[in-house]
């Protein structure tokens, strides 16, 4: 059962999707808000595994929300519940999981929640992973890719985008696209070779093979296909101590 957390500012719309969600037997509801600050702040104690989020707040933007629930160390997977279909780039954009549209129909959030079932049930999946860092060629990483699961060997992977509301896989030899946010994926390849060094990408630090300065003190690598990966400010730290530069 997923445990859920639900930000909406509009009491009927809160109760709407409240009741379909206890009605599809699938979610606990942790809590719920109708403001920013309130909604954060029971976020980071309560550890939801989902977050239902209204984009008009009356106090804010959800897609503000949204980017400070990416920063946590136990971030919530985002499914956007709005009245507005405009911001579903942007929302994909910020790795959520789904985007659901006023008003709620109860067959859609059915599908929304098998979805997040396929992805939660494949990250706990008992798959030989590495059990540390220095074992990271042994591991495979399942993946959803349309209706199948493929396995990934983690050493094949040079890095992933998250790009018009899907993750990229990139390979040395093809792209996968796979329907799963780059939040999900980030939590499946924990404690391995790879680190996040932008909100939208996710590199395996082996097939990084040079460091180019690029502006306002940020950087870009140069990976092992000649490809070009962002590292934006927040993460060039990070980077750094990994890498000793």
């Amino acid at each position: 059962m997923f445990r859920a957390y639900i930000v909406e500012d509009e009491p009927l719309a809160r109760d709407e999707l409240k009741y379909l969600l206890v009605r599809s037997k699938m979610v606990e509801i942790l809590g719920e808000s109708d403001n920013f600050k309130d909604a954060l702040e029971d976020i980071v104690k309560m550890k939801p595994d989902i977050v239902f989020l209204d984009i008009e707040l009356s106090d804010d933007n959800g897609l503000s929300l949204a980017k400070q629930l990416e920063t946590l160390e136990t971030a919530p997977a985002i499914v956007f519940a709005t009245a507005y279909d405009e911001y579903a780039l942007q929302a994909f954009e910020l790795n959520a999981i789904d985007y659901i549209l006023k008003p709620f129909d109860e067959e859609r959030i059915q599908k929304m929640l098998e979805k997040m079932g396929k992805m939660l049930h494949m990250t706990n999946k008992n798959i030989p992973i590495s059990p540390s860092l220095n074992d990271n060629y042994k591991g495979k990483i399942p993946v959803l890719v349309d209706d199948r699961i493929i396995l990934l060997t983690y050493a094949d992977i040079l890095y992933i985008e998250s790009s018009d509301g899907k993750c990229i896989i990139k390979t040395m030899e093809q792209e996968y696209k796979v329907n799963e946010a780059l939040i999900i994926l980030e939590k499946k390849l924990s404690n391995t070779h790879f680190l996040r060094i932008h909100r939208s990408y996710i590199v395996n630090l082996d097939h990084i093979a040079e460091i180019e300065p690029w502006f306002n003190s940020t950087y870009n690598l140069i990976m092992k296909d000649n490809s070009k990966v962002p590292v934006s400010r927040t993460h060039i730290k990070e980077l750094k101590q990994i890498i000793g530069f």
